[in-house]
């Protein structure tokens, strides 16, 4: 299960949600750059828009994993402490 492979070289789904709001942004600014890397023709505007394109769809795999991973933490009982205080403050309160 590649899941568990990841949570067992220590990557937690907080890395995967870090990594896709990363790739959102990384999305926003190669498309800048991309689009003033090589203006004017409509074809360089394609271009940029592929680029952005491509690095956005980072985003939804990488949300993916990273709801995968906390699945598995919630199942292996390795989420934080401070999930752990919310859950329970949540059942008394």
């Amino acid at each position: 299960m590649i899941i568990k492979k990841m949570h067992e070289v220590g990557i937690r789904s907080e890395h995967a949600y870090m990594a896709a709001f990363g790739s959102i942004g990384f999305s926003a600014f190669i498309w800048m750059v991309s689009l003033k890397a090589e203006p004017g023709a409509p074809a360089d505007l394609a271009r940029a828009h592929r680029w952005g394109i491509f690095v956005g769809e980072w985003a939804p795999t990488l949300f993916g994993l990273g709801l995968a991973l906390s699945h598995y933490e919630q199942q292996d009982g390795t989420l934080t402490a401070t999930v752990h205080d919310l859950r329970e403050q949540r059942e008394a309160g």
